[in-house]
């Protein structure tokens, strides 16, 4: 039988239904080819199996890794919340990973997202926004979540009027999180100035629970989530809403679409609800912020 013939850029963009232009971009990221004197020469069989099950069009297009032009970046800005890996997870069980993750704070989050430098961004109550310049933004609501101060594990919880005599883990001042304990410690007569002044300052809640847990620090800032994982004593400061925030123009991308899936799911709900301090209820909701 007589070998099958090798295809041209062209005919591979045919077969995909891409742009030519985005066959060189996937021949970076290990599109199957060969040279043939100066040209790409390709194996349908090889496309499409790489491409994703053998079969052609959109279907497999689809599976495709968007092209760098196709939107902002697949990547969800966050501050380490249980929550938001877990829906990365299973939103990325759902086909190839369609959105990784960036470490960042409510503040940073946001401006990351007006920029267009990621795709979603985390954002809780109070620092929920309705427009990022002149985009309006929806609201992917995840869950409600406890948030408070974590102790050594085998003591009790930290309690406000001790702070100033302990090894603080905390979060900077962009941290909406940093709202709740500043406002209870004024309400107790305390200077939230003073308790910061040699305070340990973290970028996420994983990373101030951990701080305690090593040692570092004597009580922390953090979600009671991550104080439940690692064994900590909790002592509540405030239940909030969590989510995450795009651009209203972006729900119809397929990631965010992806993303809403994975949240309405049974098995987000059934995972993250079963974790201390959290609430799924409503998650997967699409909320608009006025």
């Amino acid at each position: 039988m007589a070998a099958e013939p090798l295809l041209r850029t062209r005919e591979v963009a045919a077969l995909l239904r891409v742009h030519p232009k985005h066959v060189y971009r996937l021949l970076r990221k290990g599109l199957p080819a060969r040279r043939v004197g100066g040209e790409w020469r390709f194996s349908r069989a090889d496309v499409l199996a790489w491409s994703g099950g053998g079969e052609e069009g959109p279907a497999a297009a689809e599976r495709l890794v968007p092209a760098p032009d196709a939107g902002p970046p697949s990547l969800v800005a966050a501050n380490g919340d249980i929550a938001v890996l877990a829906l990365l997870r299973l939103a990325n069980l759902r086909g190839p990973p369609l959105a990784g993750f960036v470490q960042a704070d409510n503040r940073s989050g946001a401006e990351l997202l007006r920029a267009g430098a990621v795709l979603a961004a985390g954002a809780h109550a109070g620092g929920f926004p309705s427009h990022l310049g002149a985009d309006r933004i929806a609201r992917i609501h995840l869950v409600s979540r406890e948030v408070g101060l974590v102790g050594r594990a085998g003591g009790r919880a930290p309690r406000l009027k001790e702070l100033g005599r302990l090894r603080l883990a905390s979060r900077p001042p962009s941290a909406g999180l940093r709202s709740y304990l500043d406002a209870a410690l004024r309400r107790e007569g305390q200077s939230p100035e003073r308790v910061h002044r040699r305070a340990l300052l973290l970028d996420s809640h994983l990373e101030v629970a951990c701080a305690v847990a090593a040692g570092r620090a004597d009580a922390g800032l953090a979600s009671r989530a991550w104080g439940e994982r690692l064994g900590l004593p909790f002592l509540p400061l405030a239940t909030e809403a969590y989510g995450l925030i795009v651009k209203a123009r972006d729900l119809g991308d397929r990631r965010v679409v992806r993303l809403c899936e994975a949240a309405q799911g049974a098995a987000f709900r059934a995972e993250v609800g079963a974790i201390a301090g959290y609430d799924a209820a409503g998650a997967g909701d699409i909320r608009y912020d006025a």
